[in-house]
């Protein structure tokens, strides 16, 4: 889509984000700029492997009154709940605001509350009866559901489960909503919790590091598990005008291919991800000499970092980028949300913050992330998401009226 309509984009209207960082995005930026890594062993994950693994887990007393505590399996909507309401808040958008317009909600997620359900389970296998509240806590629990009960909103509603790109997915997938007129305005993003099957899994998979995560590190042995949600308000044209709003920031271009390689591992020349990023830069209208930086997905594991440190100086040369996952943990189908809200305030702060954990350059490849907090020229980010499956997902954002 190269139409005068796409180029111009989306508003982007509002933004919130929850990691172990902090409760909000300002929060956020500022523990980014200051170094600040909020790690260790989980204090809600139970394991009985040797080797307790960090994460970066965030402090229950934050989520909403109902969601700290009860069923476990609500813990991923309280996280999409608590950066939707910041988010919303961010766009100006009043109760009223919300009943009056088509407002949709579409959330990513890797986990959302599927695999909490232990107790559960383990009764059923057991030859018990165990008590029904889960399932329905389960049922109810759907992150994109949750934020729209409780925002009372009418527009479309869908979650997105497409591994670790889900959550920009989901931005690209609200973005064509509003491009058909299915809806005024969307709240797009991901959210997932943490969970011991997940960590289970992982540790299973021997990709996670036991000390903090070095992403393109020559020393790197693999991720850090996160938790947290970043979610935005992307609107129409006429919509952000008839509410008389600036912007913070605009969704120009998207782009969605996969490898067709191999269940977890990209693609090794990374044919996926450079055919999405040429899509989401063709889309945009713009040349690598357009971007300020490039959020990396970079995730400390060997090939993907590897992947990424390849393609970057060859298709986008000259470009700095980094990974925020040091400071945050790898949040799974939350990261291309949180990472979205993160690219648009480093853009409009003019100040990128040093890709924390790298150290020792890898002489594999030539891409080398910034080490310290670094001053940015230019008008657009690109964030990319790749995911098992072989899915690549990129959205490129460009600088806003509130910068």
């Amino acid at each position: 889509m190269t139409s005068r309509a796409a180029r111009q984009g989306l508003p982007v209207t509002g933004t919130g984000c929850i990691t172990a960082v902090g409760r909000n995005l300002d929060e956020n930026l500022a523990g980014l700029f200051a170094g600040l890594r909020r790690m260790g062993p989980s204090a809600r994950v139970r394991s009985t492997h040797e080797v307790r693994y960090p994460v970066f887990e965030v402090d229950g007393s934050v989520l909403p009154e109902g969601y700290a505590e009860g069923p476990e399996c609500l813990r991923c909507g309280g996280l999409a709940l608590v950066a939707a309401r910041e988010a919303i808040q961010s766009a100006c958008l009043l109760a009223a605001d919300l009943k009056r317009r088509r407002v949709g909600v579409c959330i990513g997620t890797t986990v959302g509350s599927a695999m909490n359900n232990e107790t559960f389970y383990r009764g059923f296998r057991d030859g018990k009866r165990p008590d029904m509240d889960a399932i329905a806590g389960f049922l109810q629990a759907n992150p994109s559901s949750v934020v729209a009960r409780e925002l009372e909103l009418n527009g479309p509603c869908q979650t997105v489960t497409n591994a670790c790109s889900s959550g920009t997915v989901a931005v690209g997938q609200a973005a064509e909503w509003i491009r058909a007129g299915i809806c005024d305005i969307a709240i797009a993003g991901g959210a997932d919790a943490l969970c011991r099957t997940v960590y289970n899994g992982f540790a299973a998979l021997q990709i996670m590091d036991k000390e903090p995560v070095r992403p393109f590190d020559a020393r790197r042995c693999g991720l850090n598990l996160g938790e947290g949600a970043g979610l935005l308000v992307l609107e129409s044209a006429a919509s952000q005008a008839a509410r008389g709003v600036p912007a913070v920031g605009r969704l120009v271009g998207y782009g969605n291919a996969c490898d067709a390689f191999h269940i977890s591992a990209p693609h090794p020349d990374g044919d996926g991800l450079r055919t999405a990023i040429e899509t989401a830069m063709q889309q945009a209208g713009l040349a690598s000499s357009d971007l300020a930086f490039i959020n990396a997905h970079g995730t400390g594991t060997p090939e993907n970092d590897r992947v990424e440190g390849q393609l970057y100086p060859d298709l986008l040369p000259d470009v700095p980028f980094l990974s925020t996952k040091g400071y945050t943990g790898h949040t799974l189908g939350a990261s291309g949300g949180v990472e979205a809200a993160f690219s648009l305030a480093c853009l409009n702060a003019g100040m990128l913050p040093a890709s924390i954990g790298f150290a020792e350059p890898d002489p594999g490849f030539p891409g080398r992330p910034v080490r310290t907090n670094t001053p940015i020229t230019g008008a657009a980010a690109l964030s990319s998401s790749l995911a098992f499956g072989g899915n690549n997902a990129v959205i490129v954002l460009a600088k806003g009226e509130r910068a």
